[in-house]
């Protein structure tokens, strides 16, 4: 029986060995490998049968089964602890929160929208099976000329109102924490180009401001280690439990673009002419990747957005490294004034 361990690969990727076999399985061969598991916990091959032993050989499948189900809960939590800050292979659901609207947004996701979809689409599967079995023409040869049911009509329009109110009050609560903005550490803005993105960063003491463009790498000279499509040559940093205020635009003489990063729970439409402000507070280190989410022109695939968060201390080191090495746009740089800023998407 092949035993799983999760590993880190190169290129962070999550690969899960057998380790009977000494080889990495996807997730597919993982199923197969508890499969196994399953099966030997069940006793198959056992001779219960031909005794008594029936109830004990159910009691050890249900047992292999809830094993198997709790090393399924495991292995994902422990894929997704690993590659938090971007998609992963095979992934089912959403990329792991590190704010506290991302953690509000998985919940409401989660915890509330998925149980009432789930609860409805098995209702209304077993009312077509119902219909199906009940009201064939075979065992229902002489079909009711009902045409109105007093009850059932109040019941299905009073039910979903209900379901909707279930729904609305958590969704304007979320609306509510994104649109209230708390006191800010740093201010910082993310202009929308074709097809890339610039990040400004404000005078912060003796720093002096500046700005500069972040592109994607060259996909056919992509360094090792480094992800298709999703890194870029300048990073954004910012650092670690630290409430960001980012203002978003897009290049006056250019088109709509979207700013989105899943692991912060942001997203915000970067439009010319108009400064739109969201904000996040990172709970955790790491490197955290989005894209631009609007179908804006013919590179729209090749602008993903990466932000860095780390220490205060080395984000205090790279702010006074980049300031001087981008000091030369410095003088272009321009921020509008926090309290001032309310036009917001």
């Amino acid at each position: 029986m092949g035993v799983l361990r999760l590993e880190s690969a190169p290129r962070n990727r999550v690969t899960i060995l057998n380790m009977k076999a000494k080889r990495p399985v996807g997730v597919m061969g993982a199923t197969t490998l508890m499969k196994q598991s399953l099966s030997a916990a069940s006793g198959r091959k056992t001779s219960g049968r031909k005794t008594s032993g029936r109830k004990t050989s159910g009691r050890k499948t249900w047992a292999g089964l809830m094993a198997v189900m709790a090393s399924t809960a495991a292995m994902i939590g422990s894929v997704s602890a690993q590659t938090v800050g971007r998609g992963f292979d095979n992934q089912m659901g959403l990329i792991p929160g590190v704010t506290p609207i991302a953690h509000e947004i998985d919940f409401f996701h989660n915890d509330i929208l998925l149980p009432i979809i789930t609860v409805i689409s098995l209702f209304v599967l077993a009312l077509l099976i119902y219909v199906m079995v009940k009201f064939n023409e075979k065992a229902n040869p002489t079909p009711s000329k009902t045409t109105h049911h007093t009850g059932l009509e109040v019941a299905w329009t009073v039910i979903p109102v209900l379901i909707l109110v279930v729904i609305a009050i958590p969704s304007f609560r979320l609306l509510t924490h994104q649109l209230t903005f708390p006191e800010a550490d740093i201010t910082m803005k993310a202009t929308g180009k074709q097809w890339y993105w610039s990040y400004s960063y404000p005078k912060t003491g003796d720093v002096a401001a500046f700005e500069f463009d972040s592109n994607i790498l060259d996909q056919a000279a992509l360094p090792a280690g480094k992800l298709r499509l999703l890194d870029v040559d300048y990073e954004a940093v910012v650092p670690v439990n630290k409430t960001v205020r980012l203002q978003v635009t897009a290049d006056a003489v250019g088109v709509i673009h979207s700013f989105v990063i899943q692991s912060f729970g942001v997203r915000m439409d970067a439009v010319p002419g108009r400064l739109s402000e969201t904000w996040f507070k990172a709970e955790k280190e790491g490197v955290y990747y989005g894209q631009c989410s609007k179908i804006c022109g013919k590179d729209h695939a090749f602008m993903p957005i990466v932000f860095r968060v780390v220490s205060e201390d080395k984000y205090k080191e790279w702010l006074a490294k980049t300031s001087k090495e981008f000091a030369a746009t410095s003088s272009s740089t321009q921020f509008a004034d926090a309290e001032s800023a309310t036009l917001r998407q």
